[in-house]
């Protein structure tokens, strides 16, 4: 009998997720590798086995042993598209959204992003460490166990490099995996030039980001950055050899999504609006759609990206809350699994695939999280339901009962 960390058992089913070792597409997304019954074995922080409670009996003494009793076990959410680190919040903006005033029509007005812009350049590292410190634990204590974080905030030298060493200090010291963005072309600032601004992003900011970031994004849509702009940086990028996003579609189709694939972006994210000759693009690269519906939800938008289009078109499909002060202040992936499934057809499967193996790759961490299988950090969660269709169906509530990080508990509830 072998000596390890710990056991989890009493599952109603680990949803292991095992499978091809890269994202998946289409039919792929719904399948779970769910075991009835199951047990996951951990030791050092990786998983060493998963099985049935009869195929795992005898062979493991644990160290710690912790029994789901009948609930779901599943790999920890992963959420590859959030703003987590600013100043500031924009309740107010809410108001004026449900009064009439859209998001555009504030942006243009001087609010949006620029009010948090405003409010974040006045703040220390400190403050903005512990407000973000905060926001991670919320999204621990959701089933979140990796996310990736943006900046964007700063709109100049100085305070876009503090966020994003914030954020780098949040991936040595936080609760949470972190990949970290350099968000720089997020809108124009109000106290540039736009020509400069480009040059800018374009050459010193990227040199200033090495070291800092891992990926470069760009916000391609009305009011923000043209398909021209957005290339240059992203072209400047590659060369410098940053991994590449793409904001795109959110309210216009500029061809962002397809052009930015072609330059092998891991991922364009929101696609509210996207052309099916892109979504080729998209599929024949590998770009992942990072689909982030609690964003049309806030909003109170009645256009959501197109799942099943996606799906049909063998474009691999990532979920991810787009935390942020403006468009969408939601903590759980639990909550955009649900709108994902009711608001764009998406089977609960495919939801929970979207939301960890392929979220995973989304923020370049498909070979360590995202599956419960041998060799993969042991990062798991204990849901309050027996199968995954139960996630999407008790919505607006937190079903985790558990959470397991690199093998140890961290939250119990």
């Amino acid at each position: 009998m072998k000596s390890i960390d710990l056991l989890v058992t009493e599952a109603s089913q680990v949803l292991t997720l095992a499978g091809p070792a890269r994202q998946r597409c289409g039919p792929e997304m719904s399948e779970l590798s769910a075991i009835p019954n199951g047990t996951v074995a951990v030791d050092k922080g990786l998983v060493v086995e998963t099985g049935s409670a009869a195929e795992m009996a005898g062979k493991y003494r644990a160290r710690k042993t912790l029994e789901a009793n009948g609930r779901l076990v599943l790999p920890g959410f992963v959420d590859p598209h959030t703003h987590l680190v600013f100043a500031g919040t924009r309740e107010y903006e809410m108001a004026a959204r449900l009064a009439g005033d859209s998001y555009l029509d504030i942006l243009a007005g001087g609010g949006g992003i620029h009010g948090t812009v405003e409010k974040t350049r006045k703040a220390s590292f400190d403050e903005l460490l512990e407000s973000a410190k905060g926001r991670m634990q919320r999204m621990l204590e959701h089933g979140t166990t990796a996310v990736e974080i943006k900046s964007g905030y700063g709109l100049e030298p100085e305070t876009e490099f503090r966020i994003l060493d914030v954020a780098n200090r949040l991936r040595h010291d936080g609760p949470c995996d972190v990949a970290v963005t350099f968000l720089g072309g997020h809108v124009v600032p109000k106290d540039t030039g736009r020509e400069a601004y480009v040059s800018w992003l374009s050459g010193e900011a990227l040199d200033g980001c090495k070291g800092r970031a891992e990926f470069v994004d760009v916000f391609c849509d009305q009011g923000a950055f043209t398909l021209e702009e957005s290339v240059q940086i992203l072209k400047e990028a590659k060369a410098r050899g940053f991994g590449l996003k793409i904001h795109a579609g959110q309210f216009r189709d500029l061809g962002a999504a397809g052009a930015a694939a072609s330059l092998g972006a891991i991922s364009a994210d929101h696609l509210e609006h996207v052309s099916a000759d892109q979504l080729a693009v998209m599929k024949k690269n590998g770009t992942i759609a990072v689909l982030l519906p609690g964003a049309s939800f806030f909003l109170g938008s009645r256009e959501y990206p197109d799942a099943k289009a996606m799906e049909k078109a063998g474009v691999a499909i990532a979920l991810s809350t787009d935390f942020n002060p403006g468009s969408c202040p939601s903590y759980s992936m639990q909550m955009m699994i649900a709108l994902a499934c009711h608001q764009m057809g998406m089977s609960a499967a495919a939801a929970v695939t979207a939301s960890t193996v392929n979220a995973a790759y989304a923020m370049g961490r498909g070979g360590l999280l995202g599956t419960l299988e041998p060799g993969k950090q042991a990062d798991l969660i204990v849901l309050d339901v027996e199968t995954p269709e139960q996630i999407p169906y008790f919505y607006g509530v937190n079903l985790v009962r558990k959470v397991v990080k690199k093998g140890r508990v961290v939250v119990d509830i």
